[in-house]
């Protein structure tokens, strides 16, 4: 039976190790797990952070990273899914699936009534996940890319 909790600054190394396999398993830079840990644990005091995970059998087999922002076009903040991982033996068990509601609801019970997924274009099993889970593409067309422009803070000589 799978058990899913809001995780807490005690969950730090084991959401720390997660997010590395997760991003290993698709091949994206990644910082140690240590020094993942240290941010975990740092983050998941902040009350605008969220983390949920899925143990079974007291093994950790899922999390989700959420973030609280504030919004002008309604009250409450926007919610922003910035992970959720499942590990591969495991997908389609329904996992993703008690990972998500619980989500859902502590962002919610937070006053965030919209939530926010980046999803690559050609993530076609993830993007079926979100849509049947009532997630809607905004972006114009059928497929797009997923654009995120990145910069330092610091403005360029040029800029």
């Amino acid at each position: 039976m799978t058990d899913v909790r809001r995780a807490s600054a005690d969950d730090a190394e084991v959401l720390a190790r997660m997010l590395w396999d997760f991003n290993t398993e698709f091949e994206t830079e990644t910082d140690d797990v240590p020094v993942l840990a240290e941010r975990f644990a740092r983050l998941l005091g902040l009350p605008e952070v969220v983390a949920v995970v899925a143990e079974d059998d007291r093994q950790a087999v899922g999390f989700a990273l959420l973030t609280l922002r504030p919004a002008i076009w309604f009250d409450g903040p926007v919610a922003q899914l910035e992970e959720l991982y499942v590990v591969p033996g495991l997908r389609d068990h329904g996992i993703g699936t008690q990972v998500l509601a619980l989500s859902r609801r502590l962002v919610r019970e937070a006053g965030a009534p919209e939530m926010h997924i980046n999803v690559d274009e050609v993530d076609l099993d993830t993007r079926r996940f979100y849509e049947r889970h009532g997630f809607v593409n905004i972006e114009a067309g059928v497929d797009h890319r997923m654009l995120c422009y990145v910069g330092p803070t610091r403005a360029s000589p040029a800029g």
